[in-house]
Parts: C-alpha cells; sequence; structure tokens
C-alpha cells in the first residue's frame, strides 16, 4: 500500500481533516517558508492527534535544536532537507530519518548511498530558493531509478489529485507526499482536495 503524507500543516482544522481524508502521516514545518509554525502550535496540534497517525518535523540545516524541538512537540520522524551532513544526520538517531534530494537532474540520486541513516529517501523538485510545495514536477524516471539504491522512495513534488494516480502507478514508491497540490492557498488545505487526493492513490491500491 503507498503510504500518504500530507505536508505543511498549519491548522488542528487542517489536520484533523488530513486525517479524515485517509493520511498515514502529516508534516508539520519547522524551517522557514509560508508553512512554517512555531514549536508551540505544534505541539498543540500533535496532542489532538488520534493514534496511529505519523508526525514527521521539517527541519533545515545542522540546527542543534532540532532534537529538542521534536521531543517537546511529539515528532516522530525527522526530514531534513539537505545539507546536513550524515554525521548530523546520524546523531538524531533513534528517530527514523528523512533525507530530501531536489532531483534537477539524474545525477542527484548519486547522493543516496551517502544518506546511510536514512529510513527513506525524499525526492523532490529543485527550484533555486525553495525547500518544497513549487507545485512542479520532474522527471518521474529519476525516481524509478533512484529505487535500484534500495531505499524506501517518497515521491513529492508538484503531486496533485490529478497527477498522482499516473505518478503512482509509473513509480510504484512507498510514499507519495502533498503540499500546495492540495491547498487553496499556501498553508491552508482544502479538504475536497485532500480526499480526492487520497480516493486517487487508493484506487491504485
Amino acid at each position: 500500500m503507498t503510504r500518504i503524507k500530507i505536508c505543511g500543516i498549519t491548522s488542528i482544522e487542517d489536520a484533523l481533516a488530513a486525517v479524515d481524508a485517509g493520511a498515514d502521516a502529516l508534516g508539520f514545518n519547522f524551517a522557514a517558508g509560508p508553512r512554517k509554525i512555531a514549536p508551540s502550535l505544534a505541539r498543540e496540534m500533535i496532542a489532538q492527534l488520534p493514534p496511529f497517525v505519523t508526525v514527521v518535523g521539517v527541519f533545515i540545516g545542522e540546527d542543534p535544536t532540532i532534537a529538542a524541538i521534536a521531543d517537546g512537540c511529539g515528532v516522530q520522524v525527522i526530514q531534513l532537507h539537505g545539507g546536513e551532513s550524515e554525521g548530523f544526520a546520524s546523531s538524531l538517531s533513534p528517530r527514523p530519518i528523512i533525507r530530501v534530494i531536489h532531483a534537477s537532474d539524474a545525477g542527484a540520486i548519486e547522493a543516496i548511498p551517502s544518506h546511510a541513516s536514512a529510513s527513506a529517501i525524499l525526492l523532490d523538485t529543485s527550484i533555486a530558493g525553495k525547500l518544497g510545495g513549487t507545485g512542479r514536477t520532474f522527471d518521474w524516471d529519476i525516481a524509478v531509478r533512484a529505487k535500484e539504491y534500495g531505499k524506501p522512495i517518497i515521491l513529492a513534488g508538484g503531486l496533485n489529485p490529478v497527477n498522482v494516480a499516473a505518478a503512482v502507478a509509473k513509480v510504484g514508491p512507498y510514499a507519495v507526499d502533498v503540499a500546495s497540490g492540495v491547498e487553496s492557498s499556501p498553508g491552508k488545505k482544502d479538504y475536497r482536495l485532500m480526499k480526492e487526493f487520497v480516493r486517487n492513490v487508493r484506487a491504485l491500491d
């Protein structure tokens, strides 16, 4: 079964609607951007989530407060958006780590073996100045080749209810990750789009 992560959650209403739609995981962005939230707000929201929903904290850089924020908020999985050393990533163990690779070209995935501590690799679109939520896809053939490295692949980048079924059919990823593709505006989720996104993924399962 393809797992579904809905990222960039900014309100408890959106969080519960995403869960109701069938999301397996929710992403909370602690890095700069339109979906950034304060740890105090994330803690309040995460405390209200039902069981069996995986909570992912999105971070960038070798910030020494990452572990404390994750533990204080109830984050279960840490997503690192690039530039962090393998030594830093492994220091966050035993928390599962998702490493992000911006798939600008086929050569980008050659970095996968260097992320030995990663539990999964998230492939996203490469756009200067943006960490994610770009609304643009990349060449999914790169994601197909990335699976050869043996790490679970999370497909992101421009996914939406219209194209997600084709993406899953082509790549067969461990999971898909969506943010802007199910929003009415940056950081505000559209409940109809979330349900449609999940339904179109599940139709292939």
